[in-house]
């Protein structure tokens, strides 16, 4: 268990959490969510024990093992495969002593060792090492590259790779989602599914939160607030306690009224003096509840195109990729005969596993890929707006959002151009800052301003949340649903392609085509292909005799279906209650003060009652749907 007492941490000047009293229990997944610059990261470094609190203290198990993601990957010759096997720092050490004992025919050194593997079961650790480069993202191929000969992107996932391979009682990840596509971060949250320890992860892409929290730590004005549930169900906790809170406080507001009303009028007069005086009395006890306070909430808009022809741009028997020597004519064909088209209104998802080439498509869309064959053909008017990670990237050191946009519209004016980013959340003094200080998602929103300032009919946006906060990911998938022209979006964000995109395209095996599915039918066709982690296989056994073919379902009397219906309407009956008595449990179980200081007795006997409901509830549903079927077959 990890336990904050009275905790408060602080930044420079700056408080960003205070009395923080809270206990997160062993196999909890925890999601950590707040706004950008809330403390979420900080909270972290401070478990791991990188700041001190400036107040109170962290709890932690004395023995506890926790494993995190490094910020930092040193540009090292070791292969990638030996670079996260060296997570798991036990085994990698026996490995390197039995190499080294190998080289030396030090044959009683060798047999030590692999007498040290057997007992920490360490044999498949280089399988295990293996199955997590692919899951996320690499080829077989490139499992023995060097760290060093890995972009920034890759190096963040082969420390993804090393943290995951840690032996660890409590695992810590920070954004994990970033730099991954949608194919690695299905595979990702199938694998913490599996993870037997806590988990404690601060994300902003809520399918991946709502599909893994058991829990949900709400970072907020400086306070940390313990909700029970995905970020769904935290969403609908914090609207009744904001709405319970406005009730309250309106109520103690009408009771102040009152009471001072009182005190005014009479006390002045001696035979009211100690009624007053009881009511001032009254008055100076009530707590002061706290008006709810609106947050400001983000509302981005991608302007009307100035013209929106309905036939925007074409790829005819397009083969693309890269030309690697135009002397010898040498290149590589990543896609085969492509044919796409994009007209006013279109929201395409590009989906695909990592490296079949969807960000060649949308490259080769916006013509910065010269066409290795076929054509592409573009509406005169035809005019793009791009985001891609190169593109934050590129915004220039030290200058501001001012000068950025001073770039795009030299002859507009100053007040027009502020006016223009605070709309984007650049309010102030901010408008004016470099950029050197701003956070991903700061210069991400920056790169999205400059993109919708020029006005496009197109958008081909390729991951373009990573960085971004739940609240601005919300306002961009408005923005995006509101938007006129055509959109290409590639993103591992499964909420934000659900709410834009209308059709999807697979990008596979160097084709590109539509596929008839929805992003539940994709994730079951990429386990299909072997990309998502499947349940350990039983071991062999001798083949069984082919089964006989079916006999036919004999026709049932009249009385078995009879009997089958009374069957299914008391077992719909029972499963109603079950169902009911669940959501009692559940509602106890989103209450703060089941936490408290009774040791966990109160919140145990709950989870062990809810887990007995669920498991007699599913399986009641399921002979309720057996007895509904002979009912009406």
């Amino acid at each position: 268990m990890i336990a904050f007492r009275n905790f408060a941490l602080r930044r420079g000047e700056r408080l960003l959490l205070s009395q923080v009293d809270l206990a997160l229990h062993a196999g909890w997944r925890v999601g950590v969510i707040g706004r950008n610059g809330c403390g979420k990261s900080s909270l972290f470094a401070a478990i791991l024990g990188e700041v001190e609190a400036d107040q109170g203290d962290i709890d932690l198990p004395g023995k506890v093992r926790i494993a995190w993601v490094a910020q930092e990957t040193p540009s090292l010759p070791d292969p990638a495969i030996d670079f996260v096997l060296s997570g798991d720092t036990e085994v990698h050490a026996i490995l390197q002593a039995e190499a080294a004992a190998t080289a030396a025919e030090d044959w009683d050194a060798v047999a030590e060792a692999h007498q040290k593997l057997a007992e920490i079961n360490g044999y498949d650790a280089t399988a295990r090492a293996g199955r997590l480069l692919h899951g996320l993202g690499f080829p077989p191929e490139t499992h023995d590259r060097p760290v060093s000969s890995f972009s920034g992107g890759w190096r963040v996932r082969l420390n993804l790779a090393r943290a995951l391979m840690m032996p660890s009682d409590l695992l810590l990840l920070d954004e994990p989602t970033n730099h991954l596509d949608l194919d690695a971060v299905l595979w990702l949250e199938q694998w913490l599914l599996k993870y037997p320890g806590t988990l404690l992860m601060i994300s902003h892409d809520r399918e991946f939160l709502d599909g893994l929290s058991t829990h949900t730590l709400h970072l907020h004005e400086g306070r940390a607030k313990l909700y029970t549930g995905d970020y769904t169900s935290f969403e609908r906790q914090r609207a009744e306690h904001l709405r319970q809170q406005q009730i309250a406080h309106d109520k103690e507001q009408a009771e102040r009224a009152h009471l001072q009303s009182f005190i005014d009028r009479f006390k002045a007069k001696a035979s009211k003096a100690r009624q007053a005086q009881s009511r001032m009395k009254r008055l100076a006890k009530l707590q002061g509840t706290e008006a709810v306070r609106a947050e400001r909430a983000f509302r981005i808009a991608f302007a009307e195109p100035a013209r929106l022809p309905h036939s925007l741009i074409r790829l005819n028997h397009v083969d693309a990729g890269y030309r690697l020597d135009t002397s010898a004519g040498d290149v590589a064909r990543i896609l085969h005969d492509v044919g796409f088209g994009l007209e006013a209104g279109d929201r395409v998802g590009l989906l695909g596993p990592n490296g079949a080439g969807k960000s060649t498509l949308v490259k080769t869309l916006v013509g910065e890929l010269p066409l290795l064959s076929g054509e592409r053909v573009a509406h005169p008017d035809l005019r793009i707006g791009y985001f891609a990670q190169h593109t934050v990237e590129s915004l220039h050191e030290g200058q501001s959002p001012l000068w950025h946009l001073k770039q795009l519209a030299p002859d507009a004016g100053e007040q027009q151009l502020r006016n223009y980013l605070g709309r984007w959340n650049f309010v102030g003094d901010r408008a004016f800052e470099n950029v050197d200080g701003f956070s991903g998602g700061e210069r991400a929103r920056l790169a999205l301003a400059m993109i919708a300032y020029r006005e496009p009919n197109v958008l081909l946006l390729d991951e373009p949340t990573n960085h971004l906060d739940l609240d601005m990911r919300e306002a961009l998938a408005e923005a995006l649903a509101d938007f006129p022209g055509a959109i290409v979006l590639v993103s591992h964000d499964r909420h934000l392609i659900g709410l834009v995109c209308e059709t999807f395209w697979r990008v596979a095996d160097g084709h590109v085509e539509e596929f008839n599915g929805d992003l539940d039918e994709y994730a079951a066709w990429l386990r299909s292909r072997g990309n998502e982690p499947r349940a350990p296989k039983a071991a062999a056994a001798k083949p069984a005799p082919a089964p006989a073919p079916a006999p036919a379902k004999p026709a049932r009397g009249r009385h078995e279906v009879d009997q089958a219906a009374r069957k299914a309407r008391q077992l719909e009956q029972r499963v109603a209650e079950l169902a009911a008595e669940l959501a009692r449990v559940e509602a106890k179980l989103a209450d703060p003060a089941v936490y408290g200081n009774d040791g966990g007795i109160e919140l145990g006997q709950l989870t062990r009652q809810q887990e007995k409901l669920a498991a007699e509830k599913d399986a009641l549903e399921a002979e309720w749907l057996a007895q509904l079927e002979i009912a009406e077959g």
